[in-house]
């Protein structure tokens, strides 16, 4: 934890909350502060984008939305976070937009830059999937091989899209391929997009990871989802990557690869907000698209499960 005294989000009783900042939730940019404990880092890159482009405005249209935010307290997960750790906004990754290589090698190199040589965290808002092979690397090398918990409708563990290897639905092969993953840790939820064939589940389960389809929670209920999840990533360190198509439709337009069938936006917060305690080093909201949205639908969810992660992080961070 910083040595410091935090410096929280402006007061929303003294600047209204559609003025000032444009950081995120309004915190301090990191150039404000001598040190920082989490950072928010946007990476507006949408070259791995299968279907609908437009994932590169989401770092803009989710920091535009979490003004909407009252970050001083988290009611469900009663904690302050911002009094308790220095969370500051790290601006957007200057990644190329023509290249995937160049610009994953420039993701990784600046969250490595960010980060430092400290018990620093980062939340990542994408941009696309793509996003989260560069964080995981950087996070392995940091924590050892890492528990993967990956809200999504789709696997993202294909092995090629039009002969490219690195796209927004491979990265989890990738990560796999690389040993960024603990072994038999990593678990899907909420996955229930189409597939190609049947060996596509065939290879996902190769890989080790278990599946929690959007249907099973019917019958797991939350608790039964969230206490699967729970055995499955032990006390290993843990990334949460979240697609936000992992919301139904209704609940997030604004993405590239919209499924029906997924969860409702309650369902989704029950389900972070019961992971508290978990060894959080690291997340991603990913696969915002705003101009797919509707009064800002997509880009609110996406910033409220932003706040839920740095405060999931904060947490963690006053019992280390």
């Amino acid at each position: 934890m910083s040595d410091h005294q935090p410096i929280g989000a402006l007061e929303a009783t003294v600047v209204p909350r559609f003025a000032g900042l444009g950081t995120f939730a309004r915190i301090p940019a990191i150039d404000a502060v001598p040190d920082y404990d989490i950072a928010v880092l946007g990476v507006p890159f949408d070259g791995g984008t299968s279907y609908r482009p437009g994932a590169r405005f989401g770092p803009m249209g989710v920091r535009q939305a979490s003004r909407h935010l009252r970050p001083r307290f988290h009611v469900e997960l009663d904690a302050a976070p911002l009094e308790r750790v220095q969370v500051v906004d790290a601006g957007d990754v200057p990644c190329t937009p023509y290249s995937i290589d160049d610009a994953v090698q420039q993701i990784e190199g600046f969250a490595r830059e960010v980060v430092g040589d400290r018990d620093r965290r980062l939340v990542t808002i994408g941009g696309d999937h793509t996003v989260a092979l560069p964080m995981l690397r950087a996070a392995r090398d940091k924590y050892g091989p890492i528990a993967l918990i990956h809200f999504d409708a789709h696997l993202d563990t294909w092995d090629t899209y039009f002969k490219s290897p690195i796209t927004h639905g491979t990265v989890f092969r990738r990560a796999f391929e690389e040993g960024l993953l603990a072994e038999e840790k990593s678990i899907h939820v909420g996955i229930r997009g189409p597939i190609y064939d049947r060996l596509d589940l065939v290879d996902d389960a190769s890989f080790g990871f278990r599946v929690i389809r959007a249907g099973d929670l019917d019958t797991l209920g939350i608790d039964g989802a969230v206490d699967a999840v729970r055995r499955r990533v032990g006390d290993a360190p843990v990334y949460l990557s979240i697609d936000i198509d992992v919301l139904d439709p209704a609940f997030a337009p604004g993405t590239g690869t919209p499924e029906m069938g997924g969860l409702s936006s309650r369902e989704l917060l029950h389900l972070l907000r019961r992971l508290d305690g978990l060894n959080l080093v690291g997340a991603d909201v990913v696969e915002t698209a705003p101009a797919y949205d509707h009064a800002e639908i997509t880009c609110v969810a996406a910033a409220t499960v932003a706040f839920d992660l740095i405060t999931l992080m904060s947490k963690t961070e006053m019992r280390a």
